[in-house]
């Protein structure tokens, strides 16, 4: 009896540990693991804790991205106003090179970028805030990708930069990439301010 509320009480006690990033309000996130001889017991998200770091986005949608092959390349996407969309993204099988790029004209960070990676194995998260374009390319074959949005997907508002624009630089790892005619096709960044 006393055992099963010792462990039931795990729950109550976890915590995550934030790391906020180069680029202000975004953040890597390592779940605390409790672990025994079954495995381990985390929390992926809690209100209050994201509260206590100045963000609690309200999610409405979750994603799945599934990628066949390593090296696959989508992005750099986002939402144009009034639909921008944080974003909280756990790598649950395999592994990514997750990217993103800060796109607020008046941040002191605009235009950076910053890479993680994020792995079935690391149990990492990125929490991207509202107006960055993220996309990440797979580090292995079968790799799942699972996405909490805060914003429902609106078409018209889809946007994106081009993944090699020299605008940012962005450092890929090495791969023979699977891209997207779309993803592929991005105007350059300072030809595309229209929001």
């Amino acid at each position: 009896m006393l055992k099963a509320f010792i462990a039931g009480s795990w729950c109550c006690s976890l915590a995550m540990i934030f790391t906020e990033t180069s680029l202000k309000g975004a953040f890597i996130i390592e779940p605390e693991l409790r672990e025994d001889e079954r495995g381990f017991f985390a929390r992926t998200w809690c209100d209050r804790e994201f509260q206590a770091y100045g963000v609690s986005p309200r999610w409405v949608q979750c994603n799945i991205s599934f990628n066949k092959k390593k090296g696959t390349l989508r992005g750099m996407h986002y939402q144009a106003p009034p639909h921008e969309e944080a974003k909280l993204v756990r790598c649950t099988r395999g592994a990514i090179y997750d990217v993103i790029i800060d796109l607020r004209p008046h941040s002191t960070s605009f235009k950076q970028w910053v890479a993680v990676e994020l792995s079935a194995e690391n149990h990492r998260m990125l929490y991207i805030p509202e107006g960055f374009a993220h996309g990440f390319q797979s580090l292995e074959d079968n790799t799942e990708v699972f996405y909490q949005m805060s914003e429902f997907y609106v078409p018209e508002s889809g946007r994106g930069v081009r993944w090699d624009d020299l605008a940012f630089r962005i450092q890929w790892p090495p791969a023979d990439r699977i891209i997207s005619k779309s993803d592929r096709e991005y105007p350059d960044f300072s030809s595309n301010r229209e929001d």
